[in-house]
């Protein structure tokens, strides 16, 4: 694990943001028609070509937290949050064009003073991918503290950092199975492998845990890997429920041979088309490494440079001590 390591995992998230965020919420058949087969502007937010989303400005929220201070610290990326929510930092053209309502919500909670890890929507209908979007930079410390061997206080900080804004069993539980893969592959596994391990880790971990245990059957599909990459695309879903956004994302790791053919295909479900491809893309990037990804897209990334100083920031702070 390395600086490109970090490279790989963030740019790969953020170029997969990046490709459907012109078309969030195309319709299926609409992307069938007419697909994203590269980088483009305007579309839904009428913003340039390469820009990326909330799902990378929160992700490099806390990206830029750990790598600063070394460590976790729940308040500083509320602060990160607020931010970027407030003076539009931590964005690609320097304003906010997408925010979740859960995200919004806890945000103001915690600017009214309410503790960070009490933020969070608790109920079940706060259960949107807007944790899971930004969770990637936590695999990547704990990897670098714990291997792939993760202990019940790693998954605990996985599980805190969703609560900031998604407290439900379920959404936490959905950043804890992204993690455990996520680990695997970084352990170097064969990508299915890892998904296959990472996911049994998790139904083992996640059994065991009452809380947690009773969510189980809503994650059941994937559950058995080998089926599950099986299915056809008709049997997934590509919304923003954190459920359907994690198996669209595995779904395409699964059925895909490199970067770009996993990126696009997750895009072209249609639907929540920038997190669901930013989702894949984190993983696909980690896998595939950032030499995979087409050159083309690194370039019209907007903010390239500054996204990759922050990587190495965190590489410097986080791997080589």
């Amino acid at each position: 694990m390395n600086a490109n390591t970090v490279k790989s995992m963030i740019i790969g998230h953020a170029i997969g943001d990046a490709l459907g965020v012109p078309v969030e919420f195309t319709s299926r058949d609409g992307l069938e028609r007419h697909p994203v087969k590269s980088m483009m502007g305007y579309g839904t937010y009428s913003v340039p070509a390469g820009a990326w989303s909330d799902d990378t400005s929160m992700t490099l929220c806390l990206l830029e937290s750990l790598g600063r201070l070394g460590k976790v610290d729940y308040n500083d990326v509320m602060q990160n949050f607020l931010k970027w929510m407030r003076n539009s930092e931590f964005t690609p053209t320097d304003q906010i064009f997408d925010i979740g309502i859960t995200t919004s919500e806890a945000l103001l909670n915690f600017e009214n003073g309410i503790s960070p890890l009490s933020c969070g929507g608790e109920d079940e209908h706060s259960n949107g991918n807007g944790s899971l979007m930004r969770i990637a930079p936590i695999a990547l410390y704990l990897y670098a503290k714990s291997g792939n061997g993760l202990m019940e206080d790693d998954l605990k900080v996985t599980h805190n950092l969703s609560k900031l804004t998604h407290a439900h069993p379920r959404s936490q539980m959905g950043c804890g199975i992204y993690v455990f893969v996520a680990v695997e592959i970084l352990a170097g596994k064969k990508l299915n492998e890892a998904i296959k391990a990472g996911v049994e880790k998790a139904h083992k971990f996640y059994n065991s845990q009452s809380e947690f245990a009773i969510e189980l059957d809503i994650y059941g599909r994937i559950w058995d890997i080998d089926k599950f990459a099986k299915l056809k695309d008709y049997d997934i879903e590509s919304t923003g429920y954190v459920v359907y956004s994690l198996e669209a994302a595995l779904w395409c790791l699964l059925t895909t041979d490199d970067y770009a053919e996993c990126v696009l295909k997750a895009v072209n479900l249609g639907g929540d088309t920038d997190t669901i491809g930013a989702i894949a893309g984190g993983l696909a990037g980690l896998y595939y490494g950032i030499d995979n990804i087409p050159e083309d897209w690194r370039k019209t990334l907007i903010r390239y440079e500054v996204i990759e100083k922050m990587c190495e920031t965190f590489a410097e702070k986080i791997i080589t001590p």
